[in-house]
């Protein structure tokens, strides 16, 4: 077993196997002898543990004696005379107990339903959510700070890569370290009641805010809370480093656009275990802002790893940009499911994203796709969003100059992975004419297809074409290489080549 995190009241850990997301079968866990539970889950929590105590940790025949970390103290919201059921607002209560908490301490939130807008949180602290503790916000825009794009050089709201006015999120960090939310809680941000989803791209005010948004923050770890109903991506860390995420389970309504899972941007030093996804667009979208953004920060993603989740709805499983401009490199995952997505590797960007850093060194290592309409996609013309591809200058094929805003790709690497009942094709890879995606490398890769699959688009461009049962289809690929990769159903070639336009 591998010790993921350890706080003052959960210990999260991860047995040490090849296989997605699952064990070989079910196994049970024993906390100083007593049995605690039975999981199936590579990645598990242990929660509502004592402060500064050892504990004797047993999973199978492997035992790990592990002392949790220390607290201040501890303060209940409930003596803060929060109330707790759902109907009386609560924020001004709860904030006001994380205000009083001392450095290293613990807010406690019971079971009960609390009525919040916007909690701002502050550095060295845990907030620990019991199980059957319930945050619900209110849906109303007017109820909500908003966060200024920038004041005196200092950033505070961001909105898809650039600089905005943006509302304050429920769940809000800004210029934090040494933060902590754990527990089994949840919370219902319930967007479906508002207008959030209503013309989603208009700003009326301000810009959407998030579930979480973790502006300029260190050393954060959020564990085991279940998040859902956000008005826009359910967690946005920017600006941040040395994260964990695990144990999470994150869900938005499956029809309703830019509502992401977990979107770290310009973030370094990164790791998301043992989630699952099950949201109206990507899953887990890496980005590194816009041209303007990346001009003036030069600032990427970067040393980030994706293990043992479960991704079970979405337009992408892990996805790059197409916020990308100030690059996405050395990025790993590994032991995932990706079932009923989209895509299951998506990367879009398109000229104009720039080539102040590259999306590079990217590798997908033990990964099981079921009815993932087409598992790559490495698309450089993508054409939604602001300045997508109804200009020519995105969406030809024809070549241009290289300049500052041509975006460039590096090399990825995918090996070891079954691919079930695909339905469009393998993968489809759009490089560039005058920048062509460096490098592709699959290995001991087995695609199988749904024949009974109709044809549709397998990416988003501007003059779109559809395909059906299809192997992988290159455009613009500087070297693409196969080893041991088959094709079970396919229809046509194992690769397929279009002309370049001269």
């Amino acid at each position: 077993m591998k010790v993921l995190s350890i706080t003052s009241r959960t210990i999260t850990l991860e047995l040490e196997n090849n296989l997605p997301f699952y064990a070989e079968q079910e196994f049970e866990i024993y906390i100083n002898g007593n049995l605690y539970k039975k999981e199936r889950r590579n990645v598990f929590t242990i929660f509502n543990l004592s402060p500064n105590t050892s504990y004797t940790i047993q999973v199978e025949k492997e035992k790990k004696i592990i002392k949790t970390k220390g607290e201040s103290l501890c303060l209940n919201v409930k003596d803060f005379y929060a109330v707790g059921n759902g109907v009386e607002e609560d924020t001004v209560k709860i904030q006001a107990a994380i205000a009083a908490c001392p450095k290293n301490g613990c807010v406690y939130i019971p079971k009960g339903v609390y009525f919040i807008s916007a909690l701002f949180l502050k550095s060295d602290m845990t907030i620990y959510m019991e199980k059957d503790a319930k945050l619900i916000a209110k849906y109303d825009r007017g109820a909500y700070p908003i966060l200024p794009q920038e004041q005196q050089g200092y950033i505070f709201g961001t909105w898809e890569g650039s600089l905005v006015d943006c509302f304050a999120s429920s769940i809000t960090a800004l210029n934090c370290s040494n933060l902590r939310i754990i527990g089994e809680g949840e919370i219902d941000l319930q967007a479906q009641l508002g207008d959030w989803y209503v013309n989603h791209r208009e700003k009326r005010i301000a810009n959407r805010g998030f579930g979480m948004y973790f502006k300029e923050c260190n050393f954060i770890e959020v564990i085991g809370i279940y998040i859902h109903n956000t008005p826009s991506w359910n967690i946005h860390p920017f600006f941040s480093k040395h994260l964990k995420f695990l144990n999470l389970r994150i869900e938005n309504p499956v029809n309703m656009p830019t509502t992401d899972g977990l979107d770290p941007d310009c973030c370094e030093d990164c790791l998301i275990a043992g989630n699952t996804f099950n949201v109206g667009d990507d899953c887990i979208a890496i980005k590194s802002g816009t041209f303007d953004l990346a001009k003036k920060y030069k600032k990427a993603s970067s040393n980030i790893k994706i293990r043992n989740n479960f991704m079970e709805q979405g337009h992408g499983g892990v996805v790059f940009g197409s916020e990308s401009s100030g690059g996405i490199d050395n990025v790993v995952v590994e032991q995932c499911i990706f079932k009923n997505t989209d895509r299951g590797l998506r990367i879009k960007t398109r000229r104009g994203r720039g080539r102040i850093g590259n999306i590079d060194s990217v590798v997908f290592n033990n990964i099981l796709m079921d009815n993932v309409k087409t598992p790559f996609v490495i698309n450089m013309f993508y054409n939604m969003g602001p300045k997508g591809g109804h200009d020519e200058y995105v969406w030809t094929k024809k070549p241009q100059e290289v300049t500052e805003l041509t975006p460039s790709l590096g090399n990825f690497k995918f090996t070891n992975m079954e691919c079930r009942n695909v339905w469009y094709a393998a993968g489809v890879f759009l490089g560039l004419p005058e920048a062509p995606i460096r490098g592709i490398e699959l290995q001991n890769i087995i695609f199988t297809y749904n024949s009974e699959a109709e044809a549709g688009f397998p990416v988003m461009i501007e003059q779109n074409f559809k395909l059906k049962n299809a192997g992988l289809y290159c455009l613009n690929v500087g070297k693409i290489y196969t080893k041991n990769v088959t094709f079970e159903g396919i229809i046509g070639n194992h690769i397929i080549f279009e002309e370049e336009e001269k």
